[in-house]
């Protein structure tokens, strides 16, 4: 029994002991900590803190600088949030450049023209006398009765055809029965004026010649236009696209070179006159493109395209596809139109390249994928998104929309559909676009298109004149022979150029850079508190190596 009173006591100092070393390694902790905190406040540069570590500064007095010190790091703090939104929200700023840029250094507008007469009465179809006529043989249900009178099919098919690019509202009554698929491109190619019918001669930079060797035949929304000056299938399209295998099949165009060219890096150093897209050496019309533009009047059809015939012309970058339907300048028969063109280009600087696209609000060529298109534009991105978002709503595309082999193509039951969908996701845009957008740029959408960092417009003065065909014909001999070939001529001439020798660029670039949110903050912080980058790496040294120093004195 002693024996077990000798271990208790032992067991009992040994608690007792250690219980005072956990007090005496506490104390001392504690005591070091102390040390450690009375030296900061003693040493740092921070303003009011060396009140706080005063051991003889009465409570009432420390109470009063924690007070103002709080309230100086709480105005300092929502100055520094303010700051940071803005260096978040607006790190871009677009502005004019510091120089003027020459117009020989970017290409001359893309132009797409589409004739309002869409197909030549010489092939014995009367667009109107078949549509009257399908409008007379509906049955109650408002279905289509297809008798004998549709002996030929080829009419019938030249009327659907015709119905994709007249005015959607002549389909919107109709309910059509199952019909056959049908190759659009095909059978508007079969319809269409040869193009020196309706373009007799074109200038460019003051020589004159056949428009053949300038224009390209385009597939557009408005059916067959012909382009000048645009980029060639092999450039826009990807090879999986309908677009690029059509073109390269049917269309023997003549190659052009223009690698030399991008709008993201302006043309290469070793490029001349010759590089394509064309350029031009300076203003005025005489460097311009010219072009004659003519019709027949027996060929022209009112029901299909309303009361307004003549030309639409559509001045785009060439590195866009055309959509003629949405920007269009008209060009009535019997006027001579001039169109004065002042480009609008915006340029990036190399120091937003570390942004992000929404941050700076564009997109650099490489940084978005396009499933149709080799190049990145806004207009190229829209036309993208909503040829899929119309396959998904109608299980088909439009005739023109950029797409595979493998999608289907819209047929006149589906034209409601289509024209519809456009306008549907031109809501689900905005809807979205408006639910989480910011000050200073709308939100991220469906489609997010946004524009091309390197972008290029074209702006337009137009002025015109009468044209008078009759008596100008019969000033000339040789002229009056041409009007006397054709019945019922009508002609107007176009005429586009540079209204001056070089334009002012616009620039995105930094706003507020790392630096500047750093000299912001630095300053804010300096003139509330006196901090610094120094007084954070007192605050460093005094809670690690000061205070293991600290303990090894002890």
């Amino acid at each position: 029994m002693f024996r077990r009173l000798q271990i208790n006591n032992k067991n009992h100092n040994v608690t007792s002991q250690n219980a005072t070393v956990e007090k005496t390694n506490s104390d001392s902790l504690k005591s070091r900590w102390k040390k450690c905190y009375y030296d900061y406040c003693e040493s740092t540069s921070i303003h009011g803190i060396q009140y706080l570590g005063e051991k003889e500064r009465p409570m009432l007095e420390k109470l009063f600088w924690m007070l103002i010190f709080l309230v100086f790091m709480y105005c300092c703090s929502i100055l520094i949030s303010n700051v940071y939104n803005k260096w978040n929200e607006t790190p871009v700023i677009v502005s004019f450049s510091e120089k003027s840029t020459p117009v020989w250094q970017i290409p001359f507008p893309a132009v797409t023209i589409c004739s309002e007469t869409k197909e030549e009465k010489q092939h014995e179809f009367d667009f109107t006398k078949f549509y009257n006529y399908l409008l007379n043989h509906w049955e109650n249900d408002g279905k289509i009765t297809l008798d004998n009178d549709f002996k030929n099919i080829s009419n019938f098919n030249y009327l659907r055809g015709l119905l994709q690019i007249c005015g959607n509202y002549l389909t919107n009554e109709m309910i059509f029965p199952k019909l056959p698929d049908l190759n659009y491109f095909e059978l508007l190619n079969k319809m269409a004026i040869p193009i020196n019918n309706s373009y007799p001669f074109c200038q460019w930079r003051n020589k004159i010649g056949s428009c053949s060797k300038l224009l390209v035949k385009t597939y557009t929304d408005e059916g067959i236009c012909f382009t000048f000056n645009g980029l060639s299938v092999d450039e826009l399209y990807r090879p999986n696209t309908y677009q690029y295998k059509y073109y390269k099949k049917y269309l023997k165009t003549e190659k052009k070179n223009s690698l030399k060219w991008s709008l993201q890096n302006g043309y290469d150093s070793g490029s001349d006159m010759k590089s394509y897209p064309y350029r031009v050496l300076g203003a005025g019309s005489r460097p311009g493109f010219f072009i004659a533009l003519q019709g027949l009047e027996k060929n022209m059809d009112y029901i299909c395209r309303g009361a307004v015939q003549g030309f639409k012309i559509h001045l785009h970058s060439p590195d866009d596809v055309p959509r003629v339907s949405h920007q269009y300048i008209r060009i009535p028969f019997g006027k001579e139109v001039l169109i004065s063109v002042k480009p609008s280009m915006i340029t990036t600087s190399d120091g937003i390249l570390n942004y992000t696209p929404e941050g700076r609000q564009c997109y650099f060529n490489n940084e978005r994928y396009l499933k149709y298109f080799n190049i990145y534009t806004q207009g190229n991105c829209e036309l993208e998104c909503l040829s899929n978002y119309t396959l998904k709503q109608c299980g088909c595309v439009k005739f023109s929309m950029p797409r595979t082999s493998n999608m289907k193509v819209c047929n006149e039951s589906k034209i409601s559909c289509y024209d519809k969908a456009e306008d549907e996701l031109l809501k689900e845009e905005f809807a979205q676009g408006l639910t989480d957008s910011t000050l200073n740029h709308r939100g991220k959408t469906k489609c997010h298109c946004l524009p091309a960092c390197t972008s290029l417009a074209y702006n337009t003065e137009i002025s015109q004149a009468d044209f008078d065909l009759l008596n100008f014909a019969q000033s000339s001999k040789g002229l009056l022979e041409y009007y006397s070939k054709f019945d019922g001529l009508k002609m107007s001439r176009l005429i586009i150029f540079f209204k001056e020798n070089q334009f002012i660029t616009s620039k995105r670039s930094e706003l507020y850079g790392l630096t500047d949110f750093l000299a912001n903050c630095g300053g804010l912080l300096g003139l509330f508190s006196g901090f610094s980058f120094m007084s954070m790496v007192e605050l460093i040294y005094h809670c690690t190596i000061r205070l293991w120093h600290n303990k090894r004195r002890v």
